[in-house]
């Protein structure tokens, strides 16, 4: 089994049993488990018959759409990454690496060129050219579009010829390419073909051509789709890669339920699941037959406020909006017990954090510590910001996206109430929840939780994405779900872009996080764990950003 990136111990907490207790215990829970995963799978029998050597992933929410640029998500973007390919790609060390294109150069400090892979073809046969990288570009900028932030603000591309493309920017930009691993290829006769010009927006109900068929140059095929429940993909004998997989299909299942995903993978139902909840972590590493693959995963989960409207949308504070007040965001941030959170409804597996960024991302992080639990203080500032009653909001919740996403929000719920806040939660899969308090609904929310991996493993993403004044025109900000605004964060921000000098660059990045950190601009909780459960035939790479790519999965 390969594992990529640090590993945190999986702490246990014990049990007041013998072993023959224990074990049991154990095998009482498998049976009922089993039985449980039976009847729930029933569901997801597809008339497509099953290949000689079938992989079987079960993830806890849906492959919504399979067009590239509906929604900037790792899952989504990990499994259509086995179907599209970048101009780069991560290695299994999350190096960046050629992939659609060969090698590339800096001609100028505002002027990139690529270089394309010859002889590639599309799933339907026809061949990659320059022609669907200019396509490609102009695609994902378009409206519709949930990856436009990938992309330098600016940036133009000129064809040079069939297989040669540059890039030209505004003004120097080191980490150009950072993020292009999830910036997908598309076919321009295909799209064009099947009316699938523009993207396909997130939405509840997804119809577009593109996003229910796919056409990459990767090394898997889309072979059926039913969204959210089962999509099979199959290999792509023409990929101009070199194969070292040994399967004949994956097939990738929705199973909510945590306990039914753990028992369809105790009972042989599937060979990989994620993520295997904290409460299960026990049970799958102690069984013959299953591993638990554990890591640091690279997501931190924080909570947005909105601060941008002058009245929030979902309270009951009239004329005002509470979340302006420094020091009511700073009380809902010592409200909150991280360690409990950490402790109960983690199970010791999460790392407390005070950046919006992974300490394995940023070498100052040491240089920031979170506002110490303090109901007592929380109360205060309330009563100083004018709400010594508290008041009731909404919170809207995903419940299918982060490990214990909606558990998460209960306990911040609960925690909030000891301030006399009263949360009114919203849970909801993670399609209506991403279509509800994103930019394509107008940030419709007043309190949410949110998780985020820096694609670009920078500093830069995270300002540049969650902290940044929101833009619409650019594109700057659009993940910024709480409407926090501060033009120093963003004048450090377009600096930390164009800074080659990595003293200099990490000094202003310290800077923009203590200025977040003094703002309270968000409330950051955690990292979360990597934590999947595997069969012992299954062998994965196991990599931080918790994306799962099957050209590397083998099965004995």
């Amino acid at each position: 089994m390969e594992h990529i990136g640090p590993r945190p111990v999986l702490v246990l907490q014990s049990m007041p049993l013998s072993t023959a207790q224990q074990d049991g215990r154990a095998i009482t829970h498998v049976r009922f488990l089993a039985r449980l995963s039976i009847w729930a799978l029933s569901i997801f029998v597809s008339i497509i018959p099953a290949r000689g050597n079938s992989f079987k992933y079960a993830f806890q929410g849906d492959l919504n759409s399979l067009d590239p640029y509906s929604i900037n998500e790792t899952f989504s973007l990990a499994m259509l990454g086995n179907v599209y390919e970048g101009l780069t790609r991560r290695d299994k060390s999350l190096k960046i690496a050629p992939a659609l294109a060969e090698r590339w150069e800096i001609l100028e400090p505002t002027r990139w060129r690529f270089y394309l892979r010859k002889g590639v073809v599309f799933h339907d046969g026809s061949p990659f050219t320059a022609d669907d990288v200019l396509f490609s570009l102009e695609r994902v900028l378009a409206k519709g579009s949930d990856l436009k932030a990938r992309l330098a603000a600016g940036i133009t591309a000129a064809k040079i010829d069939d297989h040669v493309v540059d890039f030209i920017l505004p003004s120097p930009n080191p980490i150009l390419h950072a993020e292009w691993h999830g910036w997908y290829i598309m076919s321009k006769a295909w799209a064009e073909r099947h009316s699938a010009v523009l993207p396909q927006p997130l939405a509840l109900n997804v119809s577009g051509y593109a996003a229910l068929q796919a056409n990459g140059t990767g090394p898997f095929i889309v072979a059926a789709h039913q969204p959210g429940v089962k999509t099979i993909f199959r290999p792509n004998v023409n990929w101009w890669g070199k194969r070292e997989h040994n399967l004949d299909e994956v097939v990738l299942q929705t199973i909510k339920s945590d306990a039914t995903r753990v028992a369809a993978l105790l009972s042989g139902e599937v060979d990989l699941i994620d993520p295997v909840a904290p409460h299960h972590a026990e049970l799958v590493a102690r069984r013959p037959n299953t591993q638990l693959l554990t890591g640091s995963e690279l997501r931190t989960i924080f909570l947005n406020m909105d601060q941008a409207r002058d009245e929030l949308l979902y309270s009951n504070v009239r004329g005002k909006n509470p979340f302006k007040d420094v020091r009511v965001r700073k009380a809902f941030y010592q409200a909150i017990d991280i360690e409990a959170i950490h402790a109960k409804i983690m199970r010791h597996t999460s790392s407390p954090t005070a950046l919006l960024i992974s300490p394995l991302l940023f070498a100052r992080s040491a240089e920031l510590t979170r506002y110490s639990h303090d109901p007592g203080s929380a109360r205060r500032l309330l009563t100083e910001a004018g709400y010594e009653n508290g008041f009731e909001l909404t919170m809207d919740c995903p419940n299918d996206r982060y490990v214990n996403d909606e558990e998460i929000c209960k306990a911040v719920a609960a925690m909030l109430a000891r301030i006399n806040v009263r949360i009114r939660l919203n849970a909801m899969p993670k399609a209506q929840y991403f279509a509800k308090v994103g930019e394509g609904n107008a940030y419709d929310s007043s309190f949410n939780l949110l998780g985020w991996t820096a694609s670009s493993f920078d500093s830069w993403n995270v300002l540049s994405n969650l902290a940044a004044c929101r833009d619409a025109k650019s594109g700057v900000g659009r993940f910024n779900y709480g409407g926090y605004c501060n033009p120093n964060v963003d004048d450090l921000t377009r600096a930390i872009l164009i800074e080659a000098d990595e003293a200099k660059r990490n000094e202003m990045i310290l800077e923009a996080f203590k200025i977040l950190h003094r703002d309270v601009s968000h409330v950051p909780l955690h990292q979360q764990p990597l934590s999947w459960g595997a069969s012992k035939r299954a062998r994965v790479v196991q990599r931080a950003d918790n994306a799962f790519m099957f050209y590397w999965a083998r099965k004995e």
